[in-house]
């Protein structure tokens, strides 16, 4: 929640806050100060804010790391599901066979490479139909020194087989769409009145929304069913956090003018 909070609010407000504003922003989430005040500091173990002293105040900075960090989370939360069906048929395919006694690095593979947005078809059988993902791919692979036994191709399907068999082995959108569907649930018709509510309603929305770029491959939207729900899931995205910014994003900069 607070890194929620801190890519929302703080990054575009010179990347600096002060601590009670930390524990006045967490408090319409139900987080108590002496939780807030350690979220804060564990922040500050991981490298990504500092604190400059203002007197007997804290004033928490992003560090460089942590700018970078939240300046490319917020750039894939908001660009994401917002793609145009320009797919051109061809697949992402990596192969790479790891023996048995090498089970540990096998599943780092599937591990990475899931996050990365690949499904797996087989064992040791990736694919993504995104090619601009093969430096990523070589990064994994780099990483876990597999690059030697490893190939990378481009491909599309011939007559045996289709796309929509590649879907259903390489990833469980069923799973996927209950996600959307419980996320559709939980703010279609929540309506916060107060600026504090606000807030807390739009932290809450970016905070479970910054899943999905982890968890959805981006599928080529004419490869989805007609009514897939993560398309009404990004439409309520957008129209909550519209609603909700304005006020939600004013209660928090008087909380912060009050320091």
């Amino acid at each position: 929640m607070l890194l929620t909070i801190l890519g929302e609010c703080v990054l575009p407000h010179a990347g600096a806050v002060w601590t009670s504003t930390v524990v006045g922003a967490l408090e319409p989430l139900g987080v108590e100060e002496r939780n807030a005040r350690q979220a804060i500091a564990r922040l500050a173990d991981q490298g990504t804010v500092h604190s400059v002293k203002d007197g007997r105040r804290a004033r928490w900075h992003l560090t460089d790391r942590g700018t970078r960090l939240l300046t490319d989370g917020t750039k894939r939360i908001y660009e994401f599901g917002a793609g145009d069906d320009d797919w051109d048929g061809r697949w992402l395919v990596v192969l790479c066979s790891i023996p048995e006694e090498q089970r540990a690095q096998r599943h780092q593979l599937r591990t990475q490479l899931g996050f990365a947005g690949f499904g797996f078809v087989a064992p040791g059988v990736a694919i993504s139909p995104h090619l601009d993902r093969e430096p990523a791919a070589m990064a994994v692979l780099a990483e876990l020194a597999l690059t030697p036994g490893a190939m990378v191709l481009r491909a599309e399907t011939a007559d045996v087989g289709d796309a929509a068999e590649l879907l259903d082995r390489a990833w469980d959108l069923d799973a996927l769409e209950a996600e959307y569907e419980a996320f559709i649930t939980s703010f279609q018709r929540r309506s916060p009145r107060s600026g504090a509510e606000s807030f807390g309603a739009l932290v809450e929305l970016v905070h479970e929304w910054r899943r999905f770029p982890f968890v959805d491959p981006e599928i080529p939207p004419r490869l989805l069913p007609a009514g897939w729900s993560g398309r009404q899931a990004k439409a309520l995205f957008d129209a909550c956090h519209a609603a909700w910014a304005p006020a939600g994003n004013a209660w928090y900069e008087e909380l912060e003018q009050a320091g």
